[in-house]
């Protein structure tokens, strides 16, 4: 049958563009799309470009397969339009849906920002991903329209439009709403945005701090409940700590590389704030506490190295990442915190999130030559002793240890002896009274400065108030009698029954403060008294 039994399904189009003839031949395969880029190519144009075909009558005549054949004298007009976002297949550039999703961002931005000169700030989060989002999709869009040759002016412009939305952000009050409770929180104002998804800083080149020697005199000093925390810098702090360790035989103890507990304890230092209260000198003076009160009890004596380990490195983490707002305000602010943690001690528990997570990066974990049983341990221990700081839990243990020494104190009982040591990191987190009134008196300060700062900020949110966080209500003498008298000395007393050198190095000194504010108090009502009476 040869080549006459084969069928021509081809078909010739004659076309006039700018005036020249020119004709495409199109096979059955071809689709619309293709008709028009095999034009467009024709033509010398993008194949983004708008492409319009008009017959001798001037009627349009659609770009398909089906579209009628003509002859060279009467050729289909072919009108051309320069590319726009309209014409240019977003779909098919971005993949599927996508250029859908483009255009509903676009317009979505649009409607925000088109005629205003102020930003919408409840949605200044919404906007920033949307304008990332945009700038990405745009950054596509122009690679993909640049291989085309395509000088892509929308899209330009469509860039301009976002860079002129980032400056009113900028440049706009820096305003953002928290949307667990509505309230605002400045950056720029009296007080900053409470960051509890605070990213954990983990660096891996970490700076060594410089090796200081200590002296005879400071090793023993080092020891005592009298010891001077203040006239300590950062980087000699981390020493100190770094000593500790060594002193206590815990590096032995735990295999622990030297280099690894440099970089455990910068990374530790690294994540507590500069809060004026709850702030890395903070953690030293507790941490020191509870190393002389180590050496004061002989508590190698009672406890294992182990033991010794968890409450040195627990009073290190206690209050890692604390935001300077207490657990009051988490619950009543409905933060993030109080929300993940289902208002259940929700900063102790994150104090326990950030310590492990610290640990949890290699170079930076002091326990990781120790077996899955021991860490097992370590980690579990840690975990009751940071949850038990939290003084909302303060009867409950206090109670449980009087009845524990008023049965018998043993030290081979494990409940026991987890409750001593949850008695003994409280006493070290709040035992700033027991050290001499020229240490202890600065720190009082340093407190009632974190306090006023959150009872401002819940004057301004509309929380309730602590009367002990008010400003307008509080002195020094009303803030530390009462706590010294029904806090800290029946607790030292309590453990003074198991350790009587408590009593002289430790419950004396809190005496001494009681006395010593209440005559202070005393003196401040005769003042206040005398003033009355001259007016």
């Amino acid at each position: 049958m040869g080549n006459g039994s084969s069928i021509d399904t081809s078909k010739t189009i004659y076309l006039s563009i700018a005036g020249k003839g020119e004709k495409i031949i199109l096979s059955r395969f071809c689709g619309s799309r293709d008709i028009h880029d095999l034009i467009a190519q024709v033509a010398g144009v993008s194949r983004y470009s708008g492409i319009t075909l008009r017959d001798s009558d001037g009627a349009l005549v659609p770009i398909s397969p089906s579209m009628a054949k003509n002859v060279a004298s009467s050729p289909y007009e072919v009108n051309i339009t320069s590319p726009t976002l309209a014409n240019i297949d977003l779909d098919g550039l971005g993949g599927a849906g996508d250029g859908e999703a483009f255009k509903q961002v676009l317009t979505h931005v649009t409607e925000q920002f088109s005629n205003s000169q102020n930003v919408d700030l409840s949605r200044v989060f919404k906007v920033e991903e949307m304008r990332s989002d945009l700038t990405n999709r745009i950054n596509i869009l122009e690679r993909r329209l640049e291989l085309e040759g395509l000088k892509a002016v929308e899209i330009e412009k469509c860039k301009r439009d976002i860079s002129d939305i980032k400056n009113q952000m900028l440049t706009s009050q820096k305003k953002v709403i928290d949307f667990n409770n509505m309230r605002p929180m400045y950056y720029n104002g009296c007080y900053s945005a409470l960051s509890d998804e605070r990213k954990i800083s983990l660096k891996r080149d970490v700076p060594s701090y410089p090796k200081y020697t200590l002296s005879q005199e400071t090793v023993n000093y080092l020891k005592q409940p009298t010891f001077d925390i203040w006239h300590w810098e950062p980087n000699e702090m981390l020493s100190l700590l770094e000593h500790m360790y060594h002193e206590l035989g815990l590096v032995t103890e735990f295999n622990i590389n030297p280099i690894t507990l440099k970089r455990w304890l910068l990374c530790v230092q690294e994540n507590y704030r500069n809060n004026p209260f709850h702030n890395f000198r903070h953690c030293f003076c507790v941490t020191q506490m509870m190393y002389g009160m180590i050496h004061l009890c002989k508590l190698w004596e009672k406890m294992s190295r182990e033991d010794l380990g968890v409450l040195l490195t627990s009073c290190i983490c206690h209050d890692l990442d604390h935001p300077g707002y207490n657990n009051t305000y988490q619950i009543n602010a409905r933060t993030e915190l109080a929300i993940r943690y289902n208002d259940i001690s929700p900063l102790e528990n994150h104090h326990c999130a950030v310590a492990f997570k610290i640990l949890s990066n290699p170079e930076c974990n002091i326990f990781a030559n120790t077996d899955k049983d021991v860490y097992k341990r370590i980690r579990a221990a840690m975990t009751m002793l940071i949850l038990a700081s939290d003084m909302a839990r303060h009867g409950e243990i206090m109670e449980c240890f009087k009845a524990k020494i008023e049965l018998g104190f043993d030290y081979q009982d494990k409940e026991q002896m987890e409750t001593l040591k949850m008695v003994l990191i409280k006493c070290c987190d709040i035992s700033n009274e027991v050290r001499p009134m020229e240490v202890s008196d600065p720190w009082v300060d340093c407190l009632l400065e974190e306090y006023f700062n959150q009872s401002d900020r819940e004057k301004m949110e509309g929380l309730p108030v602590a009367p002990f966080m008010d400003r307008e209500k509080v002195t020094k003498p009303t803030a530390q009698i009462g706590f010294i008298k029904f806090v800290l000395i029946p607790m030292f007393e309590t453990v003074a029954q198991l350790f009587p050198i408590i009593d002289s190095t430790m419950v004396e000194p809190l005496r001494i403060a009681r006395d010593r504010y209440e005559n202070m108090k005393e003196k401040t009502v005769l003042n206040t008294s005398g003033k009355k009476d001259d007016s």
